[in-house]
């Protein structure tokens, strides 16, 4: 049945007080909100339309700055300033310095620096060693201070120079004490692949001593040494073996020309553990010497790196050095090795 139209248009009316009722009714605050919401709507389009862009999320200026957006874009500079400072102090000598010798390391096998036979890989550290041996005669030992070792430095990728200060003598017979002869030595890098890809290097080194000890402590004699090197990685076996001379440049009717042949095999465990033998052998022509021979044999073990501070590491062996063949110039040499590397 169809409601009469009075009845709606009073409905109607009702509801309409009703409504009216009800905004009236709410809360000041509520309606404060709202105008200070239209407000700010008007005020950023008014700041818009006086000069900035907006894209997206962030507003740019396009014409003058406020105060707090100078200093935001001072400290905007300041950072970037302290990052291209940062980047500066990256890209100097130093650093430049020691990307070199990451490369270098990573372009060769990672074996530990034997007690006699030279280190057949480019090293950057600084060694000292000091050993105590049996003379050939009277019972008497002879302290060997320095055992000519000291700074190695890698300034190329491929390239090792070593500089060696004279080591310090001190004898327990007759003999005087004393400073022995300054020495060098340059490795040149030709072949060379890291554990994984061959574990090999192939190199020619080039060492000599300067007279600056007297006997029986120095040679007085210039010596150069030219070599050849080589190692090879077997599992965790490496093996460095070295063949090369002692041609003295003058006195050789004296000193005589020697063939030096070393051997190196070492073990390692858990990175961190050598235990090595080393086969050590001298051949001489000409000179007081001529036609002898001498041999030896170095057991030895090694520990290290172990971490100092940042790139500085500490490496630590002991061995001894034992006579197998019936001449030689002394017997049971002990050698105690300390390495810096870095």
């Amino acid at each position: 049945m169809r409601k009469p139209v009075g009845t709606r248009t009073i409905r109607l009316a009702g509801n309409f007080l009703l409504s009216t009722g009800a905004i009236a009714m709410l809360p000041p605050r509520i309606m404060a909100q709202n105008a200070d919401v239209q407000a700010s709507s008007n005020s950023t389009s008014s700041t818009q339309s006086a000069g900035y862009a907006n894209t997206g999320s962030v507003d740019f200026p396009t014409g003058s700055q406020s105060q707090s957006q100078s200093q935001s874009q001072s400290q905007s500079q300041s950072q970037s300033a302290a990052t291209s400072s940062a980047g500066s102090n990256q890209d100097d000598w130093v650093h430049r310095w020691m990307r070199t010798v990451d490369k270098a390391r990573a372009s060769q096998p990672h074996f530990v620096s034997p007690f006699v036979t030279t280190h057949v890989i480019l090293v950057q550290q600084f060694r000292y060693d000091m050993s105590w041996q049996q003379d050939p005669a009277g019972g008497t030992v002879t302290a060997n201070y320095g055992g000519s070792r000291g700074l190695e430095i890698i300034p190329a990728t491929r390239l090792e120079v070593g500089l060696f200060p004279p080591p310090y003598l001190v004898h327990q017979s007759n003999t005087p004490d004393g400073f022995g002869d300054f020495s060098f030595q340059v490795k040149y890098r030709a072949f060379s692949a890291t554990e994984g890809q061959g574990d090999y290097f192939v190199g020619f080194f080039l060492g000599g001593s300067f007279p600056t000890g007297t006997p029986p402590n120095g040679l007085d004699h210039t010596v150069l040494s030219p070599t050849f090197a080589a190692s090879k990685g077997l599992g965790p076996w490496d093996i460095q073996s070295t063949i090369g001379a002692n041609l003295p440049t003058s006195g050789a009717s004296i000193l005589g020309r020697t063939i030096i042949f070393n051997t190196a095999v070492d073990y390692r465990i858990k990175g961190k553990i050598w235990p090595i033998l080393e086969q050590n052998s001298s051949f001489w022509s000409g000179g007081a010497l001529d036609g002898k021979k001498e041999v030896f044999l170095t057991p030895g073990l090694i520990l290290g790196w172990f971490p100092l501070a940042e790139r500085l590491h500490f490496t630590f062996g002991a061995g001894v050095q034992i006579a197998v063949t019936q001449f030689h110039q002394f017997n049971h040499r002990w050698i105690v090795s300390v390495r810096f590397p870095f």
